[in-house]
């Protein structure tokens, strides 16, 4: 008998957020995402949790900033344009180094743009799409079963390094239904001693804050932040590499366009092309020592995004501009197709330089 559950994208991130001891769920309701508050309002309640549909995502952001603060385990999610309104919350929130688990799963933009999927929140994402100099921890799934176990993981992540965790997601993937496993270990629940729990016993009560009217202070706090980004670059870069020891050309696509990619590789193979795919995990930390040691053996990348091109840059330092990097990207909410892609691979295979 199979221990395998069908379960939709959002509601398998709501479902492994509650046994990652997520008890609080601060919210709007926005599409494609809005399969994961309708499951955390239907299942916090009857287990003491709380979930809260705030009066505006900015609202949300910052009830978020007040439980995560408290030490509670808690989440906000929404997509694109929605998400675009906590930025500012989620700079206060790294800032004061609140442990916490975001969740995009992105539509088509810019402006309100289409309910349909898109990957164009890459730069938002990565680069911090609020003020100050601040990262996220960006996992980028590109299934339902990878939904489930990151959103797990990102609060793991979350507590481990006292930062918020962000589910980069795609409203395909989100609107998938799948059968997953949900076989976990227990969640690794941490003592917090700086959250602000009033006095309990202490001489004095923890405050939590984001300013400082020492600029040495400050700058003290920065520095303390980028000691800790760069322990997170150095353990927690991950990737997925397909066929990529011998591969010519290698795809880099992460979310529902590596899916993709990864049936044109095969397809691709099957007629004899040494094409591979290396595939990022962590958007942030980015996964540039692996594609570097790639680019020692290939002679060109062609990066595939639903966005006009944006981890381009990304791939480009991390090979140190050696080889050419070539782009496909859908928008609109429109996804390429596996021939699309391989066309686009043979192409480059058939341009001068490139055999």
């Amino acid at each position: 008998m199979s221990d395998k559950v069908l379960i939709k994208g959002n509601e398998a991130i709501g479902e492994a957020a509650i046994r990652a001891g997520c008890r609080y769920y601060f919210g709007y309701p926005i599409t494609p995402q809005s399969e994961l508050p309708e499951y955390m309002a239907k299942k916090l309640p009857p287990i003491g949790g709380v979930f809260l549909q705030a009066e505006s995502e900015i609202a949300a952001i910052n009830m978020l900033y007040g439980a995560a603060a408290c030490g509670a385990r808690a989440m906000t999610s929404s997509s694109s344009p929605g998400f675009s309104l906590k930025q500012e919350g989620i700079s206060y929130i790294a800032a004061a180094e609140i442990p916490c688990l975001l969740v995009n799963v992105q539509r088509g933009g810019p402006g309100l743009g289409t309910i349909q999927p898109g990957q164009a929140d890459y730069f938002q994402a990565t680069k911090g799409g609020g003020h100050g100099d601040y990262r996220l921890l960006v996992l980028a799934p590109n299934s339902v079963q990878e939904l489930f176990d990151l959103t797990f993981e990102g609060f793991d992540l979350a507590d481990k390094y006292r930062m918020p965790v962000l589910i980069l997601a795609d409203g395909a993937i989100g609107q998938t239904m799948e059968a997953i496993s949900m076989n976990v270990k227990s969640p690794q629940l941490v003592d917090k001693p700086w959250a602000v729990t009033g006095r309990n016993g202490r001489k004095k009560t923890n405050v939590v804050k984001t300013l400082f009217f020492d600029n040495d202070e400050a700058e003290q706090t920065n520095r303390n932040l980028q000691k800790k980004y760069a322990l997170i670059t150095e353990n927690e870069r991950r990737c997925e590499n397909f066929f990529t020891e011998d591969a010519d050309i290698v795809l880099v696509a992460y979310g529902i366009s590596a899916r993709i990619a990864k049936s044109a590789v095969k397809k691709l193979r099957e007629q004899g092309h040494k094409v591979g795919l290396l595939r990022p995990i962590t958007l942030w930390p980015f996964p540039s020592p692996d594609l570097l040691k790639v680019a020692q053996t290939a002679k060109s990348f062609l990066v595939v995004e639903l966005s006009t091109g944006q981890m381009i840059e990304d791939v480009e330092l991390a090979i140190r501009c050696q080889k050419p990097v070539h782009f496909y990207g859908r928008t609109g909410g429109n996804i390429p197709s596996t021939d699309e892609i391989v066309q686009q691979v043979l192409k480059i295979m058939n341009d001068k330089g490139e055999n």
